[in-house]
């Protein structure tokens, strides 16, 4: 095996400590250190998984090949571009950043650099979404529904940014077709920002896809729902299940198969149903295992930042439609 790529992880928050868990667990990566401002923080990640602890920002970009930027929203931008002029690849938490102008700027610089960004639009690395990846043939109609309970951490930005993105990044890499409308709506009710919202989005290929997401709910669903010609297929992300049901047009039905009597000389509708086994891998460590194929591969990473870019592009999209003020 090759030697392990040497990475240095800016922020030890909740998910900072994930992505340490998660690279202190897999070869493709040797940690060199782990910086946070909060000395408490990076204090508790160090006492538990014993990953050196670094005093500044220059000296942990200086001590890797590639930096993961798991801090604040805030600081997305200013820790990547420091990385990226020190000739680091980096891995970024989405959003790719606080605004739009700071996103483009820093896929301009990753292609200048010649050096590979992956955005952490973990939901890509789903293991019930990767099952229904391969079915998935020019969905006409999806729906999804993001709810989370209340939790103040999340709401230095509006639920769109905080949740909605994932759904965002989805139905786009899915569609790959152009949005030509947007209509949103949002209330703030616990925070200063959108707390549940609901988008309707119509891409060019004639899709059209109704996106609900709130963090303010009784009980946790990360399900999706995509309708295309011939099938159905549910996805629920929360719970690792994925559904598929498909039908096809056949002259003799099959005595044991649920069927659909079309009419005289139109024949039948015979349905199938397919719950693929789900692998028990998680997200975010094949989310870190494949950036880690990027860089070794020199290829695009599976969430580019052109891909975390436009998520944000959209993201901004739904909340000027909902009247919520953009950067």
């Amino acid at each position: 095996m090759e030697n392990p790529l040497r990475i240095g992880i800016l922020g030890a928050g909740h998910l900072g400590r994930i992505h340490v868990q998660q690279l202190h667990e897999l070869p493709d990566f040797e940690i060199t250190g782990v910086y946070d401002p909060h000395s408490d923080k990076a204090a508790k990640v160090q006492a538990e998984f014993g990953v050196p602890v670094l005093g500044d920002l220059a000296g942990l970009i200086a001590s890797c090949d590639a930096v993961d930027v798991v801090t604040p929203t805030l600081a997305h931008y200013d820790c990547a571009m420091h990385a990226l002029d020190a000739g680091k690849h980096v891995f970024i938490e989405k959003p790719i950043a606080h605004t739009l102008d700071e996103a483009r700027q820093l896929v301009d610089h990753s292609r200048s650099k010649g050096l590979r960004v992956q955005v952490g639009h973990v939901e890509r690395f789903n293991p019930a979404f990767l099952a229904a990846r391969g079915a998935l043939h020019q969905p006409m109609f999806i729906e999804t529904h993001r709810l989370a309970e209340f939790n103040p951490r999340g709401t230095d930005v509006s639920v769109v940014l905080d949740l909605m993105i994932h759904d965002l990044d989805i139905i786009l890499h899915v569609t790959g077709s152009p949005v030509t409308e947007v209509h949103a709506s949002g209330v703030a009710v616990v925070s200063d920002t959108p707390d549940i919202a609901n988008a309707r989005i119509a891409f060019a290929n004639g899709c059209v896809a109704n996106l609900t997401a709130s963090r303010i709910s009784l009980k946790k669903m990360r399900k999706s729902r995509f309708f295309q010609k011939d099938a159905y297929i549910a996805v629920d992300m929360l719970k690792k299940e994925t559904e598929i049901m498909r039908m096809r047009t056949v002259e003799i039905p099959d005595p044991f198969a649920v069927t659909m009597d079309l009419g005289p000389g139109k024949g039948h509708r015979e349905i199938s149903f397919d719950k693929p086994e789900i692998p028990a891998t998680n997200a975010i460590r094949e989310e870190l295992r494949a950036f880690a194929q990027a860089i070794r591969s020199g290829k695009e990473p599976e969430v580019t930042a052109a891909d975390g870019l436009a998520a944000l592009e959209l993201a901004h999209r739904v909340l000027a439609s909902m009247g919520t003020r953009t950067l």
